[in-house]
């Protein structure tokens, strides 16, 4: 046993090297939170300035209805896809008529407790009443007054708030599925792409690239049933995207979250109000989501029709569309979903 001094010098080590290892560990939070910060700052900086401003996204204030106190917390997104960008576009985002029509829409629908995500896909052709318009498939409501006119009309069919618009080029299909390495989908039929590069799609699994991926999501006249299994080959696609991007392997990786953003966001425009922040904040209210959580309907129709005028429709199916209506309002769209058996 060493002296008493030994045994001092040698306590005077221990905590020296217990406070040296607390320092390095206090040093590696500090140096983890800079570099947590840097790399949200940068991402936030990445999204802000790479989408896109819809300048003029929703109706005139007394166009719209209020939110229902039981959908206080609830959050609607809607989506729109298109295949091209250009004056006509840009002029819908302004809210002007163009000749843009919205060859994709979807509204996401995020209950109050946030442990779901519902996205329902409404058919483009379905015959509606356009405010000041009178009837005419929903897609042409963006020709005749642009992205405000489509919130109105939607916001009119449902009564209920569309917080947020999203419209989406399908370009950023093909650019987040090359920077995620390719997308896995599940497809039920077998096709022919009647596009220019003719992608052959064999039934079942398969890893699809961003041309192939870009391909899936726009073809309809290889199918019998035209713009129906257009739509359920979005959804499937989407879900299996979903299912790559909520992985730890993703999430997890700063380099990989960084991609999928540079990628994605310049095929991306947004009202004013989605910004990085909002989108931060109902990231971290839907924390605990995974793609099995993620779920997509199709709006119920009455099937295919003509109208007055010979044009070829899809029949809205009314009593549904109001059913839907009264279960946003009342924050129960789920339940309704599963008694109903809509969810695909």
């Amino acid at each position: 046993m060493g002296s008493r001094a030994q045994q001092r010098e040698a306590l005077r080590d221990k905590r020296h090297t217990r406070r040296n290892v607390l320092l390095v560990f206090l040093a590696f939070v500090v140096l983890a939170a800079v570099i947590a910060g840097a790399f949200v700052f940068n991402l936030a900086h990445s999204f802000d300035s790479k989408t896109q401003k819809i300048e003029q996204a929703f109706p005139s204030e007394s166009l719209r209805p209020t939110k229902a106190a039981a959908a206080a917390e609830v959050t609607n997104i809607l989506v729109l896809g298109s295949d091209s960008r250009g004056d006509g576009l840009d002029l819908a985002e302004e809210g002007a008529g163009s000749n843009q029509r919205s060859d994709t829409m979807m509204m996401v629908h995020i209950p109050s407790d946030h442990k779901s995500v519902y996205t329902m896909s409404i058919m483009r052709d379905t015959w509606v009443d356009i405010p000041g318009h009178g009837q005419a498939k929903i897609n042409a409501a963006m020709a005749f007054g642009g992205v405000p006119l489509v919130v109105q009309t939607l916001e009119g069919m449902f009564d209920s708030r569309i917080d947020h618009v999203m419209m989406v080029d399908f370009e950023g299909f093909k650019a987040i599925t090359d920077s995620v390495g390719g997308v896995e989908i599940d497809n039920p039929i077998a096709f022919k792409s009647s596009h220019e590069a003719g992608h052959m799609f064999i039934r079942g699994l398969q890893t699809l690239s961003g041309d192939q991926a870009l391909a899936f999501v726009r073809e309809r006249y290889a199918f019998t049933d035209g713009d129906y299994q257009r739509v359920r080959n979005q959804q499937i696609f989407l879900k299996a995207l979903f299912s790559e991007v909520l992985t730890p392997a993703t999430l997890a990786n700063p380099v990989k979250i960084t991609s999928l953003v540079d990628e994605f966001s310049p095929y991306v425009s947004v009202d004013k109000t989605l910004n990085a922040t909002s989108i931060a904040g109902l990231a971290l209210k839907l924390k605990n989501v995974r793609s099995s959580d993620i779920k997509s309907f199709t709006l119920p129709n009455l099937g295919t029709g003509t109208s007055a005028d010979r044009q070829s429709i899809v029949i809205n199916d009314e009593k549904s569309v109001q059913e839907i209506a009264q279960v946003m309002k009342e924050d129960q769209l789920g339940s309704y979903l599963d008694v109903k058996g809509l969810l695909g």
